[in-house]
C-alpha cells in the first residue's frame, strides 16, 4: 500500500507517531501493540517491503488453535512504528494509549527460504500467508487468512498452528501487567512518551473523556457478522406457490433487513453489518427495554394507518410523520440470553420469540405472525391488500446465517430486481437532472448490462439521486456491452445500489418496463445478481477468463428434480470453487460423462470429438487400451475448460490419476473404500485401518468423501512408480486391511461374492481409470460433494449427505485446509513396503 494514506490520515505537529524509518535487522521484525483508543484492540504488524504490514486484531492475537481472530487490514506503517509508544492525543486518527505488547522476528513457513520476501509476497498477494513467530509471547506457525465473500474487503482471520507452542486457553488481556505505565498529554495538545516518573495504573480501569469515544478508522469493530455468525438467512426466490403443512407462511415485508440486539447494547445492524441504531433510535430505546440479552431478526418498515408500507418511505425516513410510523417486525430469534438458539426448529424459535415480544409490550417492535400450510391463501391475501409477496418457511428447519437457502422461498406479487447504478443518460424537455439510470448486475467477475430505468421518479427524487450520483462520475465505463442511448451517458463508479419493478425479463437479458422503487444504502454492489424463480432470468451467460470466453446455456434447466437444483446452480459451484479444483486436473486426461438431461439422464462418454471445441481448449491424443487406438483427450488446467466441461453436463469432474505427459506413472495410489448394504461405520472402520497400514508404513495419507457411498483415501506419488507397481501395491494394502478385518470387509469384485461387506477396491490403480476429483460434484441426491476430510472427521458422525454444494465453499473459508500437504513429499513405496516387512520380522 506504501505509506501515502498513513501520512493522509495524520498530522505530525500534533502526533509524535513517527513518519518513516529504515529496518536495521538482517530478519524480518514483527510487533504487536496494545492499542486503547475508542475501542480496545491489538495492532498486529509485519516486516516487509520496508514497510509494516498491519492488522487491527479486536480481540488480540490467540496462542489457541480453535481461537481464529477477525484481522482488519489498514494501511501501511512505516518501519519505526515497530518501536512506538505513546500517547495519540485526542482530536486526533486512533486517538488514545499504545503500548508495545510483543515483538521479534519472523518468517516464511517455506522449505526453501532462500527468497523468503517473494514467497511472502505471493502469500499476502492471495490472502493466505503463512508464518513463523519468533517473539517474546508469540511463537510458533500462524496463519492470516483473507475471508473471501466477506461483507469488508479487508477482512482477514489470525489463526494459530497447533504445534508446540499451541494454548488452549488464552487471553492477550491476561499478559497486560497490572502496572501498565499511565501517559499524559502535554499541555499543548501535544503527544509525548512516557515520561520519566510516572505513576502506575491499569489501563482497565481507565476513564475516557467524551471525545475519547468518538469512533476512529484505525481500531474497527468486530462486526457480529464475522464468518456469518449472525448475518441473516436469506430465502431463494419461486414462483410456483404449494401447501405443505410442515411449512409457514408470512408476510413479505417491503423494507430494511436487520438483526435486532436487545438490553443495555442494544442496536440495529443490517445484513451488511451497517449501524442502523442511529436512524431508527426509536426502535433501539424499545430493544433496550427488553430486560432479556436477545438476537433477533426483523425488518424495518413504515407504515400508514391501514398498514400499508412503501419501501421509498423507509428509505427517506427522518422520523415519523403524522400518518407513517417505524415498525420494526421480527420473525425470528437467534440468539436468547447467550443460548444459540439457530439449531432450534424455526416452528421453537418463533413461540419463544413470541413470548418475549409479549412480555415487553410496543408499539414499535412487533411479532410477525404466520399461518400454517395454507400458502396459498395467503398469496391470495396478499394480491388482495397489495403486500410485495409472501415467504414460505420449512417450520423444522434450522437457522443458516449468511446463507439463501431452499428451506425458506419468496413468492413475490411483484417482480423486483437489484441493480448497480452505473451511469445515467442526460435529461431531455422539461426533465431536469438526469433522463434515466444505466443498470448492471454482477455476472462472474464482471458487471453485465441489464438496461435503462427512467419512470419512477419525481421532482424530489430526481435532485435526490442526482446529488449522490455526481460525485461517483467517471470516464470509465463498467461493462463491454453496448447500451440503449438517444443521449449523452454520465458513467459512475459502479457504487450505488437500487431497486426497481419490472414485468419480465427479455431474451437478451435485459429488464422489461422496469420502474424505480428506491435505493437499497443497506446492500454493497457486489452482492447484485440476477435472482432466478423459474425461468426469470436469461437462461445463458458468457463467463470471461481473459480472451477465454465461456458460454453456459440452459442455466434453468433442472439437473436434481427431487431437489430443484439447476445446472446454473451447478456452474457456479464450480465457478466459485475452481481455485480449489484445478489443481487436482492439471496436465490430467479428463474422462468426460455427459449428462445433459441432469442426474436421472444415464448419460455417454465423449471421446475424440474436438470439431468444435474452442481454440484455447487443450487436447492430448493418448493411447486407450479399451478403444486400442489414440483418443484425443481434453486436459485439465484451467477455470474455463473446467466451466467448459460442466456446461456441457459434466456434472462429476473425473481426471486420470495419471498425467498425459507420463501416462503410464499415476500421481496418486488410491484405496476407494465402498459399503454396499452395511453401516457406514463399517467404512469408517476400514478407512481408519487402511491409515494404519500407511502409518506402520511411515507414508502420509488424505481421506475425502467419494460424495456416493464411501471413501477415497490418496497417497501422492509423483510419478514415481508404474501403474503395474501401484496397483500390485494397492492389492496388497487391500488384502491386508481385509485380513485384519475379515468379518466386514472384501476384496472380491463381484457384489454377489461379497454381500454385506465393505469393498476395499484396489482396481482403480489401473491406466485410463478415473476417480472422482477432489470437490467434484456427484449425481446423487442432494447434490453431495466428493469433500477432502481432516483425518479426525472420520468417524461415526461422518455422513456424506453433509456435504454438498450449498456448503462446500463455506467450508472452505472457515477450515484449514485437509489436503494442503498432500504435494508436500512423494511417497516412497518401497521403503513402505520394507518398514512393514522390518516390523512383522520384530513381532515373530
Amino acid at each position: 500500500m506504501g505509506l501515502k494514506e498513513y501520512e493522509k490520515k495524520r498530522d505530525f505537529k500534533k502526533t509524535s507517531e513517527p513518519k518513516g524509518g529504515k529496518s536495521d535487522n538482517k530478519e524480518l521484525s514483527f510487533v504487536v501493540q496494545r492499542h486503547h483508543a475508542s475501542r480496545l484492540h491489538y495492532d498486529f504488524r509485519l516486516e516487509l517491503d520496508g514497510t509494516l504490514k498491519s492488522w487491527a486484531v479486536p480481540k488480540g492475537p490467540s496462542l489457541n488453535p480453535d481461537d481464529k481472530r477477525l484481522a482488519m487490514m489498514v494501511e501501511d506503517h512505516p518501519i519505526d512504528y515497530q518501536h512506538f509508544e505513546g500517547i495519540i492525543p485526542n482530536g486526533n486518527y486512533g486517538a488514545g494509549v499504545v503500548l508495545l505488547w510483543d515483538n521479534g522476528t519472523y518468517e516464511s513457513l517455506a522449505e526453501d527460504r532462500k527468497d523468503d520476501i517473494k514467497t511472502l509476497r505471493a502469500g499476502l498477494k492471495a490472502g493466505n500467508l503463512k508464518i513463523r513467530l519468533k517473539g517474546k509471547i508469540l511463537n510458533g506457525e500462524f496463519a492470516l487468512v483473507k475471508i473471501k465473500n466477506s461483507d469488508e474487503d479487508n477482512a482477514w482471520l489470525l489463526i494459530k498452528h497447533n504445534d508446540e507452542y499451541a494454548v488452549n486457553d488464552f487471553n492477550s488481556e491476561d499478559l497486560v501487567p497490572d502496572n501498565v505505565k499511565k501517559m499524559l498529554n502535554n499541555k499543548d495538545g501535544k503527544a509525548k512518551g512516557l515520561p520519566k516518573s510516572h505513576k502506575v495504573k491499569t489501563l482497565k480501569a481507565e476513564k475516557k473523556s467524551p471525545d475519547e469515544t468518538r469512533e476512529s478508522d484505525d481500531e474497527p469493530e468486530e462486526p457480529a457478522n464475522v464468518g456469518g455468525q449472525y448475518r441473516p438467512m436469506m430465502a431463494k426466490p419461486e414462483t410456483k406457490i404449494f401447501d405443505d403443512n410442515d411449512w409457514i407462511y408470512e408476510r413479505k415485508l417491503d423494507g430494511y433487513r436487520a438483526i435486532g440486539y436487545t438490553g443495555k447494547k442494544a442496536r440495529l445492524i443490517s445484513r451488511n453489518n451497517i449501524d442502523f441504531s442511529k436512524d431508527y433510535k426509536k426502535v433501539v430505546d424499545d430493544l433496550e427495554k427488553i430486560g432479556k440479552d436477545a438476537i433477533i431478526d426483523g425488518e424495518l418498515v413504515i407504515e400508514d394507518h391501514e398498514g400499508r408500507s412503501r419501501f421509498q418511505d423507509i428509505q427517506n425516513y427522518k422520523g415519523d410523520k403524522k400518518h407513517l410510523e417505524l415498525k420494526y417486525y421480527v420473525f425470528d430469534l437467534l440468539n436468547l440470553d447467550g443460548h444459540d438458539l439457530r439449531n432450534l426448529e424455526l416452528i421453537k424459535r418463533k413461540l419463544l420469540l413470541e413470548k418475549l415480544v409479549k412480555q415487553y409490550p410496543s408499539t414499535t417492535i412487533i411479532y410477525s405472525g404466520h399461518v400454517e400450510g395454507k400458502g396459498s391463501k395467503l398469496f391470495e391475501q396478499a394480491k388482495d391488500e397489495e403486500w410485495e409477496g409472501i415467504i414460505g418457511k420449512d417450520a423444522h428447519s434450522f437457522y443458516v446465517s449468511g446463507k439463501r437457502t431452499d428451506r425458506w422461498l419468496k413468492f413475490k406479487y411483484q417482480n423486483s430486481q437489484e441493480a448497480i447504478i452505473c451511469g445515467y443518460t442526460a435529461p431531455s424537455g422539461s426533465r431536469k437532472h438526469f433522463g434515466a439510470l444505466i443498470l448492471g448486475i454482477n455476472q462472474g467477475d464482471h458487471i453485465k448490462y441489464i438496461g435503462n430505468c427512467g419512470t419512477g421518479f419525481n421532482e424530489a427524487s430526481l435532485k435526490e439521486m442526482f446529488v449522490k450520483m455526481e460525485p461517483l462520475e467517471t470516464k470509465e465505463k463498467p461493462f463491454a456491452q453496448k447500451t440503449h442511448q438517444r443521449t449523452k451517458i454520465t458513467w459512475l463508479k459502479p457504487k450505488l445500489v437500487c431497486e426497481v419493478w419490472y414485468s419480465e425479463w427479455t431474451a437478451d437479458g435485459h429488464l422489461r418496463h422496469p420502474v424505480f422503487k428506491g435505493l437499497r444504502t443497506d446492500k454493497k454492489a457486489d452482492e447484485v445478481v440476477t435472482e432466478t424463480p423459474g425461468k426469470q432470468m436469461a437462461d445463458e451467460e458468457v463467463i470471461a477468463y481473459g480472451r477465454k470466453k465461456v458460454k453456459v446455456s440452459h442455466l434453468n434447466k433442472v439437473y436434481w428434480p427431487k431437489e430443484g437444483i439447476t445446472k446454473g446452480e451447478l456452474i457456479k459451484y464450480y465457478e466459485s470453487m475452481a481455485d480449489w479444483i484445478v489443481p487436482y486436473l492439471k496436465d490430467k486426461p479428463m474422462s468426460m460423462r455427459r449428462q445433459p438431461n441432469g442426474i436421472d439422464d444415464p448419460g455417454f462418454f465423449q471421446k475424440d470429438n474436438t470439431a468444435h471445441l474452442p481454440d484455447w481448449i487443450k487436447t492430448e491424443k493418448v493411447y486407450s487400451e479399451s478403444n486400442d487406438k489414440d483418443i484425443n483427450y481434453i486436459v485439465g488446467g484451467d477455470a474455463a475448460t473446467l466451466l467448459y466441461m460442466a456446461n456441457l453436463g459434466c456434472i462429476e469432474i473425473n481426471p486420470w490419476l495419471s498425467t498425459y505427459k507420463k501416462p503410464e506413472h499415476p500421481e496418486y495410489v488410491v484405496i476407494d473404500i465402498d459399503p454396499h448394504d452395511v453401516p457406514f461405520s463399517w467404512a469408517v472402520e476400514a478407512a481408519l485401518k487402511t491409515k494404519e497400514v500407511f502409518d506402520r508404513m511411515k507414508l502420509d495419507v488424505f481421506v475425502k468423501t467419494s460424495g456416493s457411498k464411501g471413501l477415497h483415501i490418496y497417497c501422492y506419488l509423483g510419478g514415481r512408480y508404474d501403474y503395474d507397481f501401484v496397483k500390485v501395491f494397492a492389492e496388497y494394502v487391500a488384502n491386508l486391511v481385509h485380513t485384519e478385518l475379515p468379518d466386514t470387509t472384501s476384496v472380491e469384485r463381484s457384489p454377489a461374492k461379497r454381500p454385506k461387506k465393505v469393498y476395499i477396491d484396489f482396481l482403480q490403480n489401473r491406466r485410463g481409470q478415473t476417480i472422482a476429483c477432489p470437490y467434484s460434484v456427484r449425481p446423487k441426491p442432494g447434490a453431495t460433494v466428493s469433500a477432502p476430510l481432516h483425518w479426525n472427521e472420520v468417524n461415526d458422525d461422518l455422513k456424506l449427505s453433509d456435504y454438498t454444494i450449498y456448503n462446500i465453499k463455506e467450508r472452505t473459508e472457515n477450515i484449514d485446509d485437509p489436503w494442503k500437504n498432500i504435494h508436500k513429499v512423494k511417497a516412497d513405496l518401497k521403503k513402505g513396503l520394507e518398514r512393514l516387512k522390518n516390523q512383522d520380522e520384530i513381532k515373530l
